[in-house]
């Protein structure tokens, strides 16, 4: 199935108007597709607020961004860390503080392939409780600004809800037993990409259309995700997958987040954006193959119920 909106070479940054008087928030920029993402809109003069970790990194991703688009480029930092509900509470309270609108809260930032089992502070395992709970809770507590604003929400999925169990192992979240790199991060995403959709339900049901929800994945790109959190023997084949024709740049990584987070003439929410060629891994950017365990309704709500449960936010819409 190809998406042909955007013609044969899918969607580009090329598609871009002036973005002044726009912010844009994304998790996780200082490096790889979030990086990127905030290099494409800074170039489109909008503002950039990167909701990152690593002070030391992100003080560098600005530097660099501040070489190439001067001194007045209005891109700044707020530390967080999203596996620490507090430090993502702390850090939703400072951009209440300090961003008046948001155009588009991009949910970028992940972990993957954490080889052996770890648990978040929170007493989460370290992929559902930094990728699912930390963005869950954060998009609940900027959601009225984002929603005063008529902005987006998007969240960057992966292929990886596609591997795994395909659905969510309510009676051991956690891993408690059987825990694989693979099949925890699979679960992780899949619940990123059903917080989605029943948000996008949810509402549809309150009668709210201000705020738009997409769903997105960067397929197969040359980031550090794998390298910073992987196994020895993951990295090693990663690195041998990025020098072949099956990965793509990180530039090209961030085109469906870029979109989903800017495209006027996106119509489709209950859908997966992201590279349409080969395997949808790599090849032009557009609407791709969404399979229907990720909207599967009654996993969705109880996820939905759990996830309030588990990072102590309920959502009022």
């Amino acid at each position: 199935m190809t998406d042909t909106t955007f013609g044969p070479k899918g969607w580009t940054p090329e598609r871009l108007g002036d973005l002044s008087g726009k912010t844009y928030i994304i998790t996780g920029a200082n490096a790889g597709a979030g990086f990127q993402a905030a290099r494409i809109l800074l170039k489109k003069n909008a503002k950039v607020v990167m909701l990152n970790r690593s002070a030391e990194k992100s003080a560098a991703a600005i530097a660099d961004l501040k070489q190439v688009f001067g001194g007045e480029a209005d891109v700044r930092f707020i530390r967080m860390d999203l596996s620490v509900l507090n430090s993502v509470r702390e850090a939703a309270e400072e951009v209440l503080k300090t961003v008046p609108r948001i155009d588009a809260l991009i949910n970028n930032a992940a972990i993957a392939q954490v080889p052996t089992r770890k648990l978040t502070v929170d007493g989460f395992e370290s992929q559902l409780g930094t990728n699912h709970y930390g963005h869950f809770l954060l998009n609940g507590l900027l959601f009225d600004r984002i929603a005063k604003s008529k902005g987006r929400i998007v969240v960057v999925a992966s292929l990886g809800y596609n591997m795994g169990l395909k659905t969510i192992k309510f009676e051991d979240m956690n891993w408690d037993e059987g825990y694989g790199a693979n099949t925890a991060y699979s679960q992780s995403k899949l619940a990123q990409m059903m917080f989605a959709y029943e948000l996008q339900d949810r509402l549809a049901a309150a009668g709210r259309n201000e705020v738009e929800v997409f769903v997105c994945h960067p397929g197969s790109s040359a980031t550090s995700l794998i390298t910073t959190s992987g196994s020895r023997t993951m990295r090693f084949i990663w690195w041998l997958m990025t020098k072949t024709p099956m990965v793509q740049t990180a530039e090209q990584g961030s085109y469906p987040e870029v979109m989903c987070a800017t495209e006027e003439a996106l119509t489709d929410q209950r859908a997966l954006y992201g590279p349409t060629g080969r395997m949808e891994a790599v090849g032009p950017v557009g609407k791709g193959t969404l399979n229907a365990h990720a909207h599967d309704k009654a996993v969705m709500t109880r996820l939905w119920n759990e996830s309030e449960k588990a990072v102590g936010f309920e959502w009022k819409l």
